[in-house]
């Protein structure tokens, strides 16, 4: 270590205390390879326009470090393919906890949301209102919070045809099924569905640049299905890096701790909804 790496760390009681983080002397200069979604928007793109490109190239900056992007077209194995096997070092937008990862201190959290034209949204509060009730059409993703308290309520089997309408790509390789999140907003905005629910961070963008007034109601997460199971509906997001690469997630933990209004910035200038765990845990009680 160079002596004013070292001259830095003495005088410093902690990272918030000097208002940067330190880079490992042997990384400086060195391009951070992030795993990106080559077409999977609102989150990133290979013209860097999503929101994790935006936070990606923050996070070059703090660190010193010009972002290079290494895409993936498959959710389901870049993990593997590419971060395991140092094709990559940082991946955007995980689960916090992820096992397959090392993740960092969570940098948002969000949650689902109900999508409506801004007249209804009084009906879709929560999973018991009466739009959620009538609704001819509600457009969701399977696999989500929004399935399992469809079938809860019993409304899933009235949707099941539309949902095949909503399917925007289907692999005839490995039959990888993806469903566009401006799609299911565009649904609402048309009228050709009711109400619409997504992850707050994948409709929030598409929800502002409606032409048509649309409201984005973040759903309380108190849900439970039939036989009194949770439903999680918030969620806190991190960034993952190998299991391994101890120093970059401690520089990534220093950047979170020290930037998280800067980081908020850029999450709200999107119109994600945010959420502070004291709210969630309130939603719980509601």
């Amino acid at each position: 270590m160079s002596s004013k790496i070292m001259l830095f760390l003495l005088s410093c009681v902690g990272l918030s205390a000097c208002g940067q983080v330190p880079v490992v002397e042997a990384r400086q200069g060195e391009p951070l390879k992030v795993c990106a979604a080559e077409n999977e928007m609102p989150y990133s793109n290979s013209k860097g326009e999503g929101f994790e490109n935006k936070l990606s190239e923050f996070i070059g900056k703090e660190l010193g470090r010009k972002i290079e992007y290494v895409s993936w077209t498959d959710p389901r194995y870049f993990i593997r393919d590419l971060l395991d096997k140092k094709q990559c070092d940082l991946v955007m937008g995980l689960d916090n906890g992820d096992p397959r990862v090392a993740t960092t201190e969570p940098y948002y959290r969000s949650g689902y949301v109900f999508i409506t034209k801004e007249k209804d949204s009084d009906a879709a509060q929560n999973w018991d209102g009466e739009l959620i009730k009538k609704a001819n059409r509600i457009a969701f993703m399977p696999g989500t919070p929004a399935e399992t308290m469809l079938r809860a309520i019993g409304r899933y089997n009235d949707m099941f045809n539309y949902l095949h309408e909503l399917v925007g790509f289907k692999s005839p390789r490995n039959q990888y099924v993806k469903y566009e999140n401006f799609k299911l907003v565009s649904e609402v905005a048309s009228g050709k569905a009711e109400v619409a629910v997504l992850w707050g961070p994948a409709a929030a963008r598409y929800v502002k640049e409606s032409t048509i007034p649309l409201a984005m109601t973040v759903i309380p997460d108190n849900n439970v299905r039939a036989d009194g199971q949770k439903v999680p509906h918030h969620f806190s997001t991190s960034m993952g890096v190998r299991k391994d690469d101890r120093d970059l997630l401690a520089a990534l933990n220093g950047i979170i701790k020290s930037k998280q209004d800067e980081i908020d910035g850029i999450l709200e200038a999107e119109n994600i909804p945010l959420l502070s765990e004291t709210e969630s845990a309130l939603a719980k009680n509601n």
